[in-house]
């Protein structure tokens, strides 16, 4: 599995199963991962690339935003215009 760093990724696994997190780095067998809130990017989570489902289909206005990633409240931004636009596709 080929994890860049700065794609989305929902955990699946553990006491966080079901969130959606930015992967923020990677390793050889694990990818470290940030939410804004409660996993800051000085603080991320380490987890295992087999509980974690990458998101490979963005939304094209959020890949720009992707790439201008430098603190919290824009890791929050995107994780927020990410559900919207899910749930927005769902009610269609």
């Amino acid at each position: 599995m080929n994890i860049q760093a700065k794609e989305l990724a929902w955990s699946l696994a553990g006491h966080d199963k079901g969130k959606l997190y930015v992967v923020i780095a990677q390793e050889e067998d694990g990818v470290w991962l940030a939410d804004g809130k409660i996993r800051t990017l000085e603080r991320p989570k380490r987890k295992k690339r087999k509980h974690v489902q990458m998101i490979r289909h963005l939304p094209a206005g959020l890949k720009a935003q992707m790439e201008q990633i430098g603190t919290d409240a824009d890791l929050r931004r995107i994780l927020t215009y990410y559900n919207k636009q899910t749930i927005d596709q769902q009610e269609e």
